[in-house]
């Protein structure tokens, strides 16, 4: 059984105009202990998407899904109240704007502090307040910062963008999830960073059995920490497979255009040339082309396009196109 089970997931923004389909009947699963990779440019939706899963999306945002199954339960059919108390306990989220998300009004040592699962303390209310500012300083030092002790007592607006992201990281930790959502976890800290980070996420895996949903606009980076992958452009699923499957052999155009542009596919590129690109960008939501919105960018595209491509399925590798690449292997 999948530990998440998402069918044709649709996010509609209301609007006093013409409401605006953010993200377009898009599928998801996840299996326990599972570290699937999220992938496609700003402004794909994928964010948006991870936000409807934990439920932080406001009354701006309509949210509809053929099925939306946590571990065997239909959110679906649940209240707002009941599918947050389900999701909060066993669903956590690292969020991509560390400092918008910390309360500014106190203190790192008291979120942290308060984000520690109740569950694992013990003994009386003053044993278990010294128990949290334990697990407070151990998670600190999880996560890089040894010198938890300035860190505790620290208002986020005194510590940088990339403490502030390892506190967001220690906080998600806190709650022992089974599922933890990382939305760009490293973007504010520096390579060497980046690699400590990835590595206690792929220890919990490993360790705790703990499934990670990697968000990412990085492809090549994706590929060293996850075992699948699933591919959004503008909203809309594009492809999904196992992390080898998608890098190695790509059936989507797009794909195919992201892995052509990393470093790793252009080795034998002379120094200082360009990386291959698609021509134009991304739209933006109140101008969304009809059928596969990569049709004005996409080099395969044709009449067909104009209409909505249904997803095939190859022995596992999903793609959604109508001229898909698996005919040129």
């Amino acid at each position: 059984m999948n530990l998440l089970d998402i069918r044709n997931l649709s996010i509609e923004l209301i609007s006093n105009k013409k409401p605006i389909l953010a993200v377009e009947r898009v599928s998801l699963s996840m299996k326990e202990g599972e570290v699937r990779g999220l992938v496609g440019e700003s402004g794909s939706g994928k964010s948006l998407l991870a936000q409807a899963i934990v439920g932080v999306l406001d009354d701006r945002w309509k949210v509809d899904a053929d099925r939306f199954h946590w571990r065997g339960n239909d959110l679906m059919r649940l209240s707002a109240e009941e599918r947050k108390k389900i999701i909060s306990k066993d669903v956590a989220m690292i969020f991509q704007e560390p400092m918008s998300c910390l309360d500014p009004t106190t203190t790192i040592g008291e979120q942290l502090e308060e984000a520690v699962d109740t569950e694992q303390l013990t003994g009386y209310f003053w044993q278990k307040k010294q128990q949290r500012k334990l697990a407070a300083a151990q998670l600190l030092h999880k996560v890089g910062i040894k010198n938890h002790e300035v860190c505790t007592k620290s208002y986020p607006h005194q510590l940088t963008e990339a403490l502030c992201q390892r506190v967001m990281i220690a906080m998600a930790l806190a709650r022992r999830p089974m599922l933890l959502i990382a939305d760009e976890p490293t973007a504010a800290m520096e390579t060497t960073n980046k690699g400590q980070i990835f590595r206690l996420l792929a220890s919990l895996n490993q360790l705790k059995n703990m499934s990670i949903l990697l968000i990412s606009h990085d492809l090549e980076n994706v590929t060293h920490w996850t075992d699948t992958l699933t591919v959004m452009y503008s909203g809309q699923f594009v492809e999904a497979g196992t992390t080898k499957q998608i890098f190695e052999k790509p059936y989507h155009p797009y794909t195919r255009a992201l892995v052509d542009s990393s470093p790793k596919a252009n080795l034998q590129l002379p120094a200082k040339s360009r990386l291959p690109t698609l021509p134009g960008s991304i739209p933006i939501l109140q101008h969304l082309p009809i059928g596969c919105r990569l049709g004005p960018r996409c080099p395969q595209a044709q009449q067909q396009c104009v209409h909505a491509p249904k997803v095939k399925n190859y022995h596992g590798h999903q793609v959604s196109c109508h001229f898909s690449l698996r005919g040129s292997y």
